[in-house]
Order: structure tokens, then sequence, then C-alpha cells
């Protein structure tokens, strides 16, 4: 048997979630408490948004010195990055999304607790977010795996993921215990190898010719996936 010697120089990563992401429609910040606390709790966490956190392990928050304890806690003793999404042209804080389950000797981190306020939602500027998120991890830190990890009850982020270009991977079964309830956990994954194919994927969907005068999209990102990477 031939031995595999592709990984014998293999060095760690580095931590995503330490710059700033820039695209068209959004652009992400690694969050502040100076600079993005209110505008993201009123964006996420404010009134009318408890559903955003149904299927979290976080929230529903009842002001912003719970959110701000919440997103500390995550960063200081969880080692998340949260990222804050924000319009590019008007600068408004419109969703997050942190980089978690980092692993760098390994090459692998997980996206998740992916909050879209209700401006960010079913919009181009929240599927260009997710692309920056990918191409930073990818393009520019070399990483090899790419998680997406939701309650497996939460058909629209199962949905979501597939859109996406994630693999399914399968369900870790009483997996954790949130809000009170046994959660079954779904797993999705992007590979290094698969990335081309899922890049090219969101680079033909995000192309101005895919969008009438009004922005809505001529072709589902959809159309533009490769069945087989």
């Amino acid at each position: 048997m031939t031995k595999d010697t592709r990984f014998s120089n293999w060095q760690p990563c580095k931590t995503p979630g330490e710059t700033n992401l820039v695209g068209v429609s959004s652009c992400l910040e690694p969050y502040s408490d100076a600079d993005h606390l209110t505008g993201l709790f009123e964006a996420v966490a404010g009134p009318g948004n408890d559903d955003i956190w149904q299927y979290m392990p976080l929230g529903p928050f009842e002001n912003s010195e719970a959110f701000a304890q919440a997103l500390a806690y995550t960063r200081q003793h969880i080692g998340w990055k949260t990222m804050v999404i924000k319009c590019t042209a008007t600068q408004t804080i419109r969703g997050m999304a942190s980089y978690m389950r980092l692993r760098p000797e390994h090459g692998s981190v997980e996206v998740g607790c992916i909050a879209f306020g209700k401006k960010l939602k079913r919009t181009f500027a929240a599927t260009e977010a997710m692309f920056l998120m990918m191409c930073h991890v990818f393009d520019d830190l070399g990483y090899r795996r790419y998680e997406w990890k939701c309650n497996n009850a939460n058909d629209a982020s199962k949905n979501a993921a597939v859109r996406f270009g994630f693999v399914f991977e399968g369900v870790f079964r009483n997996d954790m215990i949130v809000h009170g309830a046994s959660r079954d956990t779904a797993w999705y994954s992007i590979t290094d190898d698969e990335w081309p194919a899922v890049k090219a994927m969101f680079q033909a969907w995000l192309k101005p010719e895919n969008f009438d005068q009004h922005g809505n999209q001529l072709q589902k990102l959809s159309t533009f996936k490769v069945s087989e990477y």
C-alpha cells in the first residue's frame, strides 16, 4: 500500500473571523460591543425577533445587556468568531454569523449561529455573505472542511445547507439538550475538493445578469449546482 504523504508537512491554518470581508451588497466585520451591539440587537434580537432563536442554543434575549453577555460568553469560553453582516452601501447592520468549532490544526471550521434580520432574509446580500465567509475559509486560509450543523427539526436550515452546496453527512441522535428539549443534530459539510464547484455555482448566481432591474433573481442558485463534484 502506497503511503499518503500529502499531509506530512501539514501546518495549522490561521484562525478565521479576524478580518473584514467585503462584497458588492454585503460586508462582514468581526463583532465588537462598541461598534455593533446596539445595531445588531435591533436587527436580530430586539422585539419581534424571538423566532430567529427558536432552534439556537442561545436566546431569545430580553435586552441588549443579556445579548452582550451571551456574545461575550461564546467568544471568551467557546471560541466563536462572530461576524456582523452589514449592507455595503449604507453600512446598516442586518445580521450575524459565527465561525465555530474551530480546529485549525485539522483545517476544519463550522459556520453557525446564523441570524438574519428581516431586511436580510431571502436577499442577494444574505447569499453573498455566506459566500464571502466560505471564500475566506477556503481561498484565504486554506481550510479543508467547512461544516454546517442544525437542529434536525429545523427544515429551513437544512434546506439552506443544501442550497448553499453543503453535503448531508448524517444525524447525531440525542446530541444536545436545548431550551429544555432533546435535539438531534443534522451534519453537513463542504470539503476543499468540492469547493471549486461550489464556488463556481455561487459566482454564476451572483452575476449581475442573473437579476432583473428590480433585483429579482432570474435563476435560482440550485440551477447552477453541479450534481457531482
